[in-house]
């Protein structure tokens, strides 16, 4: 009888596990040895424990053993770019440590490091503060949005604010440049801004795919620009896009010999390579790119894919759904692989004797399972064993085809009589330890700077708190105020602001402010004294105290005002800058202009209208007494002293304290017998009345019932503002309760 086969054993779960915490660990070692013992006692290779082995090889730095286990795993399903992630990492950071000797990455992992891989050089950045947040480049045109900070013109998209909805109207085409920012730029950079400018033209024109004019442009810019790096790699992209990869390749070689450690110049290499059709050296760029960026994640992809290619080209296993911006390679033969057993010369440029590799034809013995295929890949490849296996140079220089070099310096000594429009000036010496080290951030010069470049057109001062309005001009703030309390027209060019007038919400300008505090703090220490000073003058109030000539006015009493004057306006808003939030209230005098008793108010709330108009709700303070009349910027001041009553004791307390009972019942029967729709008025507009207070001295201008009577009475507003004048209680109480028995009289049956 025959027995059937039982089924066969699969990887240990227990071994796998541990092999993925050591993988985790950076135990690479380990965990190759446990994949490929996992591997060895099963009757048939698992293509996932293969792809895992090749991963772990390669982390480990054992590169064609790594390739061996990939072939194994290409050879039992087709191998997807996204699979060789380990390995084009691992040939990159060993790139990185051991040819270009840089340190280990910095980033964090995140999606920054991406950005700025394109970024430019530093070379080429525009000085602190002068840069557009969102290009990095010098500002062009620069346009400062209602939020208070400054883009370039073509960089401000639509609604671009951090405090209002977008609004198509708010777009570039609506944008005006800011004049005093754009003048300082032509000041102070002036080649470098008519570069930039130049540069932003051909951007547009690139844009509408006028190509021919486009380059025009950047050679133009390319004549004034200070640092041409960022410039030349811009023109190369353009001559990809117009199929003249020759000129590209010009452009792109001078970049990386004079800029080794900027990813943007391989990046752009690698473009043009790609279109010639160049697949293996496109190859060494992507690889230098994830080697000074390994978070270019772009860059890993497109090494993955041409990996594919390049080392597993008989299983035609280049995956379609992996996309590139780049044009369309040829496949390479599997004979290109036979040429991985030659050896190098020993000669390389550039090299140090630690890094020399040397080929030996030592025929892996470490598993069986990769022996038993007669593809020309699996032997060539196991032909192959690197003594100095951690060096990225042993393994790339073993590609006569990819010729990647330990030095990029060395790499491209033929460029030296490179005929490039505009060259870019050579460095001589070690250049990658020369551009490692953090260029010094570039300061505009002193002898640039002139305070009345930041001088205000309104008061002649230098900017304090500047503000800078839709059509591009830039006032302080206080200045601009003023000037819109009249009308809603820009001071210098008269453009209609009312709806900046109507937000309310003036944004100082960031940028303006930041090149005053760092270029000119003695003068800015100056000018914040004087306004310092002005708003402790203004502060006072005992002197020099705004007065609203107006209605009549009395402590506790709610008073809302509606403010539609220019000169009220300023005073309404002076009053809450200082703090203090309060001024007098008098009657007019015909005279004197306002008379010589009043009432202080302090706001509470204030509510703007578009139009500039606002209703301005207050509350009585304290009465005073009016010493000087005086007046400022339109509006009347006063040196005033405050009333206070005089205070009984004895015998007259307790006739104050009889008397002050009898009036308030009077006054609650008086109220109390009004119709009902008198009384729903007297409500509406002053409240309930107060109640009656226990001690009726506690307060230096009495209690608040009386006030609240004093308001509702229908007396003259002279009479009211005799009463207001009294200091004695007692006079007061009297005067209410003559009142209260007139009226009563008066009242129709």
């Amino acid at each position: 009888m025959e027995l059937s086969p039982g089924p066969s054993p699969g990887p240990c779960a227990e071994m796998l596990q541990v092999a993925e915490e050591a993988f985790r660990g950076g135990n690479f070692e380990l965990a190759a040895e446990i994949y490929g013992s996992q591997l060895a006692e099963l009757p048939q290779p698992e293509r996932g424990l293969c792809l895992r082995r090749g991963d772990a090889l390669a982390r480990a730095g054992r590169m064609a053993e790594a390739l061996e286990a990939y072939s194994a795993a290409a050879r039992l399903g087709r191998l997807r770019p996204e699979e060789l992630r380990e390995l084009a990492e691992s040939l990159a950071l060993s790139l990185r440590e051991k040819a270009l000797r840089l340190p280990p990455w910095p980033g964090g992992g995140g999606p920054e490091g991406a950005g700025e891989a394109l970024g430019d050089p530093a070379c080429c950045r525009p000085p602190e503060l002068l840069g557009c947040p969102l290009c990095r480049r010098l500002l062009c045109e620069p346009v400062t949005l209602h939020c208070g900070h400054t883009r370039c013109r073509r960089c401000a998209e639509p609604g671009d604010c951090c405090h209002r909805p977008r609004r198509a109207a708010d777009g570039p085409a609506s944008a005006r440049v800011n004049v005093v920012l754009g003048n300082l730029l032509e000041k102070w950079l002036e080649g470098e801004s008519r570069a930039r400018r130049l540069r932003a033209e051909g951007d547009e024109l690139r844009d509408r795919q006028e190509l021919p004019a486009a380059l025009e442009k950047y050679n133009q810019a390319l004549e004034t620009a200070p640092c041409k790096c960022s410039l030349i790699a811009q023109r190369a992209e353009l001559w990809i896009t117009m199929k003249n990869y020759q000129q590209a390749l010009h452009d792109a070689e001078a970049l990386c010999q004079n800029k080794p450690l900027w990813p943007k110049g391989h990046y752009v290499k690698a473009q043009v390579l790609s279109g010639l059709g160049r697949t293996e050296e496109a190859l060494k760029e992507f690889l230098y790119c994830v080697a000074l960026n390994p978070e270019w994640s772009l860059m890993k992809k497109e090494a993955q894919k041409i990996m594919c290619e390049m080392f597993f080209p008989a299983f035609e296993n280049v995956h379609d759904s992996l996309t590139a911006p780049f044009s369309s390679r040829t496949r390479l033969k599997p004979a290109f692989l036979s040429s991985l057993n030659a050896v190098e010369d020993g000669s390389a440029a550039g090299c140090s004797e630690d890094t020399v590799f040397k080929l030996t034809k030592a025929l892996s013995q470490e598993s069986d399972v990769l022996r038993s295929t007669s593809s020309s890949l699996s032997h060539n490849v196991l032909d192959l064993h690197f003594e100095d296996h951690k060096s990225l140079g042993t393994i790339l220089s073993s590609l006569p085809v990819a010729r990647l070099k330990r030095k990029l310096s060395s790499d491209l000594r033929d460029l030296q009589s490179l005929d490039v429009p505009n060259k870019i000036p050579k460095k001589d010496g070690d250049t990658v330890l020369e551009n490692s080290a953090t260029p010094a951030l570039r300061e505009i010069s002193a002898v640039l700077v002139d305070a009345s470049d930041f001088e205000c057109s309104l008061c002649m001062r230098l900017f304090y708190e500047p503000v800078t309005t839709p059509c591009g001009h830039t006032f302080c703030l206080k200045c601009l105020e003023r000037c819109l309390d009249h009308n809603p027209y820009c001071p210098l060019c008269k453009e209609k602001l009312s709806e900046f007038l109507a937000s309310r919400t003036y944004k100082k300008t960031v940028l303006t402010e930041e090149l005053i505090v760092r270029y000119l703090p003695e003068e800015l220490s100056e000018r914040k004294k004087i306004y310092e000073e002005e708003m402790k003058e203004l502060s006072n109030l005992n002197e020099d105290v705004p007065i609203f000539v107006c209605t009549m006015a009395f402590p506790t009493i709610p008073c809302p005002l509606h403010v539609f004057e220019p000169r009220y306006r300023l005073m309404i808003r002076r009053c809450m800058e200082t703090g203090t939030k309060q001024f007098g209230m008098c009657l007019a005098d015909e005279l004197k202009g306002f008379a010589d008793y009043g009432c202080m108010l302090e706001i509470r709330d204030v509510k703007f209208f578009p139009d500039g108009r606002s209703v301005v709700d207050t509350v009585g303070v304290r009465r005073f007494k009016v010493l000087n009349h005086g007046q400022r910027d339109g509006y009347n001041t006063a040196n005033i002293e405050y009333l206070e009553d005089k205070k009984v004791e004895g015998a007259e307390y307790e006739e104050l304290v009889r008397l002050h009972d009898s009036v308030y019942d009077q006054a609650v029967a008086w109220f109390t017998s009004l119709k009902d729709n008198m009384k729903a008025q007297i409500l509406n507009h002053f409240g309930s009345m107060p109640g009656k207070e226990s001690e009726p001295q506690s307060n230096p201008s009495g209690p608040a019932w009386y006030w609240w009577l004093l308001a509702v009475l229908p007396l003259e507003n002279r009479a009211q503002l005799a009463i207001l004048a009294m200091t004695s209680f007692k006079d007061r109480l009297i005067a209410i309760r003559r009142v209260l028995i007139f009226v009563t009289r008066k009242r129709p049956r």
